[in-house]
């Protein structure tokens, strides 16, 4: 059982690092975060396509890293 869940936290911390480097930047830089950083935390826009895809993939592989980093910490 600790070696599924190992195997488990190995295969989320790949996909979640794939994923994060898949996505495109939200800011310019050191400039954007600090003329601009307020408009793209709290913008209007929205993610759509692809991105909506990738970001809600993100949140499912952090947090099952998350879970699993967790659960491998208990069972040790």
């Amino acid at each position: 059982m600790d070696i599924l869940f190992k195997i488990l936290l190995v295969i989320f911390s790949i996909g979640l690092i794939t994923i994060v480097l898949l996505q495109k930047g939200k800011s310019a830089g050191l400039s954007g975060a600090i003329s601009g950083g307020a408009e793209h935390l709290f913008g209007k826009t929205k993610a759509r396509g692809m991105e909506l895809v990738l970001e809600r993939t993100t949140i499912v592989m952090a947090a099952g890293f998350f879970i699993a980093a967790i659960v491998v910490a208990v069972l040790e």
